[in-house]
């Protein structure tokens, strides 16, 4: 019963918060600023481009935590993809194998965070903070410092774009695609003998070992994992730019995608996780920002707010599994 109760309340914290956001910016908007509602469709289709980028790379995050792991090189390696896309366009590749060799770089990059991970036998967190200004460099090396445009056939830089008016579609493709790939996620991780693994690993790494679990190696994937769900990342931040690869891209964006999983019902311990609690904290966490901008809040408020959110997140997480982070 107890077990059941405390399942429903990491379900529900998520939903809870953002209904509270929500209603706070609805009862601002008609004191201060009636005019203008908080619910404007263009407000809510820059929420659902973000929510569906910092989406994208909690749905990767999830499963690096679940394995007891955290990654702060997921900013980085957004700028990363979302260059190497560009420039392959605009090189005159074709959007396929530019598709390729985007995901192939997110691939490799994550699975060298692993590979570091495993055989440094160093703490995620120093490595990932090393690979995180690496990532960087490369990007920016790339780009010459410098923002690439290039040409996409529409049905890839249209993946963010609003349905038209009367389509059943609702939703941009994009998010369409992230909620179809959080499906998959989900059953991988809860369905099958690899997501029993991960979710072992990070409750007791010793124990799945002599359980048999080739832990290394499933280390290795779930980077690897994370860095393929950060190249779609990069495309969708790609659209959201309108067409072009940017080295700046994702700055500070680790912060908001840990912050979605944590909310989401994510342990830093290791050995939980969810991917809807991921994909409604990230929802939570673009609303929380767009409400803070409706508001007119000040960015430096805004990240000391979501720094608070953070803190408040890994302390009831530490309170309510009893063990530190």
């Amino acid at each position: 019963m107890r077990r059941s109760l405390q399942s429903l309340f990491q379900a529900s914290a998520p939903l809870v918060g953002l209904a509270l956001i929500l209603c706070l910016c609805a009862v601002y908007g008609h004191f201060y600023k009636p005019e203008a509602s908080f619910f404007s469709a263009h407000r809510l289709a820059l929420i659902a481009k973000q929510t569906a980028i910092v989406g994208t790379g909690a749905l990767g995050m999830t499963a690096v935590v679940a394995a007891g792991g955290i990654d702060l090189s997921v900013g980085a390696l957004l700028a990363l993809t979302s260059v190497t896309l560009a420039q392959a366009l605009a090189a005159g590749w074709s959007a396929p194998m530019a598709l390729l060799a985007t995901f192939a770089v997110g691939t490799l990059a994550g699975a060298l965070n692993g590979a570091l991970v495993t055989r440094l036998k160093l703490a995620p967190f120093i490595v990932t903070l090393g690979t995180m200004l690496f990532f960087r460099g490369l990007a920016e090396t790339l780009a010459d410092e410098r923002k690439i445009a290039a040409e996409a056939p529409p049905w890839l830089a249209g993946l963010l774009d609003p349905p038209l008016a009367g389509s059943l579609q609702l939703f941009p493709a994009g998010v369409w695609l992230i909620l179809i790939l959080g499906f998959l996620l989900s059953l991988v991780l809860r369905r099958t003998v690899f997501g029993r693994q991960v979710f072992a690993i990070g409750s007791s790494e010793p124990t799945a070992r002599l359980c048999g679990v080739a832990v290394l190696r499933r280390k290795v994937e779930v980077y690897a994992l994370c860095g393929a769900f950060l190249s779609l990342a990069g495309v969708l931040e790609f659209d959201n730019l309108n067409g072009q690869g940017s080295p700046t891209s994702g700055i500070g964006a680790e912060l908001g995608i840990i912050a979605a999983v944590v909310i989401g019902g994510g342990s830093l311990s290791g050995g939980r996780g969810s991917v809807l609690g991921s994909l409604a904290g990230a929802l939570m966490i673009t609303t929380l920002a767009a409400g803070c901008a409706y508001a007119e809040i000040s960015e430096p408020v805004q990240k000391i707010v979501t720094g608070a959110i953070i803190v408040a997140a890994v302390a009831l997480d530490r309170t309510r599994t009893g063990r530190g982070t």
